[in-house]
């Protein structure tokens, strides 16, 4: 492999190993910020329990995204600088924002939220996690904004004389229809995530709390009530129970929500990039409502070589145009024509491999949601407490499958924009346009493989942590010193004379 084939690569693993956190981020801090609330207007402990609990989750899913999404930036500087030189007077804007804004806003007040148990007045505490929320979902709108101008590049005009793109309007970059449709997308996505995290953990300790309670029992002596299986049944139905239901609601509205982000964002995609919809589909030649394809056989290296084995009729047409018929679809090998007439020689074709079946896993492993889901509130109906060992290993086998499925629709998104890394805008300046090769750095290959394997490896370790860290406090669960939340005399701020401690014990 040449520089460029090992630049894809580096920047897809690092890229891959930092988005399988962000999501969580997201998602997570908001449904934090409600459960503190909860406590705060229901003063029930049980929400103080499930705040510090999840708080904890949140905090090493944060540290290690930092750790991990520190590199990306860099990596426009070194490994594709005739990219930055290009467009990073345009690129720049929004990146600036997001760390000047959003991080400023999120690290400051994570801060204050960790060290100020206790110690800030109840509704205080309470405004620093909210805006914590605001602050991780700023950041996303900014990077999204920033990746939309490589889809769909607009704000800005090229500067003959240098020969580079240049931002005109701030306003217009920041309001592209690309962005706008893009960003309530990955947010739906991301309360997906942290919704089938949450109702994961929270029914796996549900089921195991139940079962545990019952084996106590069985070994108890006859009529006698056993205060350590009572009180895990307490937990089961006070605690655990509630944690579920909630984020149960929070799937249900997310799935609906990506449904409906998800038609908007496609049918923009159909009318800006008609090349990835086609690869999506593996539609290699034009055709007027054509089906959608559930399932293809080849290799999809060659048009030639792709069997359509399942199809659907009218959701392709309705997917491109709201439409059921009369919908005429470019193909991939007729819109390969069109660009080469239109730029030059060249191919123009993504992988279809890659984008065919990761839209398909995009959209497939959200099942592990929906199942978690519908089961849940199923056996959580009337105040009913599971204990089915079901139950228990599908909510840990669910946890995962929102984090795949993000990560399969972020690699359809940007491998299905190949060959370009920034892509001509059809009703815009068509200079501001750049392929992947005309953006990567003079670098050997030798060079990049250094950076390639360093990075993987101490990407895979960082991996290794993060697991090992979220599945150890998993297991351990709320902890007996968190039971009692402050009392109501913390919300006036503490005598700077009396000795006190640390309560939010990370």
């Amino acid at each position: 492999m040449d520089a460029l084939d090992v630049s894809r690569w580096q920047f897809g693993i690092t890229t891959v190993y930092h988005f399988i956190l962000v999501p969580l981020t997201i998602g997570l801090a908001p449904m934090i910020a409600v459960m503190q609330t909860m406590w705060v207007v229901t003063g029930k402990d049980h929400w103080y329990r499930l705040t510090k609990f999840f708080g904890k989750l949140f905090l090493i899913n944060f540290a290690l995204g930092v750790a991990t999404g520190i590199v990306q930036e860099f990596q426009f500087g070194m490994n594709w600088s005739e990219y930055s030189r290009f467009v990073g007077d345009v690129f720049g804007a929004p990146l600036a924002l997001e760390g000047l804004v959003a991080f400023f806003l999120e690290s400051t007040f994570l801060g204050l939220w960790i060290f100020g148990w206790g110690r800030l007045p109840k509704v205080v505490h309470l405004a620093t996690i909210w805006l914590v929320a605001i602050g991780v979902n700023a950041s996303a709108f900014f990077i999204i904004a920033a990746n939309s101008f490589m889809q769909h590049p607009v704000g800005a005009r090229f500067d003959p004389d240098t020969g580079r793109a240049e931002l005109t309007s701030i306003w217009e970059l920041l309001t592209n229809n690309t962005a706008l449709a893009a960003f309530p997308h990955a947010v739906a996505g991301a309360f997906l995530t942290a919704g089938t995290f949450v109702a994961g953990i929270a029914g796996w300790w549900m089921v195991r709390n139940m079962r545990c309670a019952r084996a106590v029992e069985i070994t108890a002596p006859a009529d006698d009530t056993d205060p350590a299986a009572e009180k895990m049944r307490d937990e089961a139905r006070t605690m655990f129970r509630p944690a579920a239901r909630f984020a149960m609601l929070v799937m249900v509205v997310s799935g609906i929500g990506l449904v409906f982000t998800g038609d908007v964002q496609g049918k923009l995609m159909f009318e800006q990039q008609p090349m990835k919809m086609a690869s999506a589909e593996s539609l290699c030649h034009s055709e007027t409502d054509p089906h959608f394809s559930i399932l293809t056989v080849g290799t999809h290296n060659n048009c030639d070589g792709v069997t359509h084995v399942l199809e659907v009729p009218f959701v392709l047409s309705y997917l491109a145009e709201g439409k059921f018929t009369g919908v005429h679809l470019q193909g991939v090998e007729d819109l390969q024509v069109q660009y080469e007439e239109q730029f030059g020689p060249g191919n123009y074709r993504p992988n279809l491999f890659v984008t065919y079946w990761s839209f398909r896993a995009m959209i497939g492993l959200a099942g592990g949601s929906a199942a978690l889901a519908l089961a849940g509130l199923w056996v959580t109906r009337r105040g009913r407490v599971p204990d089915q060992r079901w139950f228990g290993w599908l909510s840990i086998a669910a946890i995962p499958t929102p984090f795949l499925a993000n990560s399969a629709g972020w690699i359809f998104t940007e491998m299905g924009r190949q060959p370009w890394v920034v892509h001509p805008n059809p009703t815009g300046i068509d200079l501001i346009r750049l392929t992947v090769d005309q953006g990567v750095s003079n670098h050997s290959a030798a060079t990049v493989w250094v950076s390639l394997i360093t990075f993987t490896l101490v990407y895979a370790g960082l991996g290794v942590v993060w697991f090992g860290l979220i599945r150890r406090y998993t297991i351990e669960g709320p902890l007996e010193h968190d039971a009692h939340p402050p009392g109501d005399d913390d919300d006036e701020p503490d005598d700077p004379d009396k000795p006190k401690q640390l309560s939010f014990a990370y």
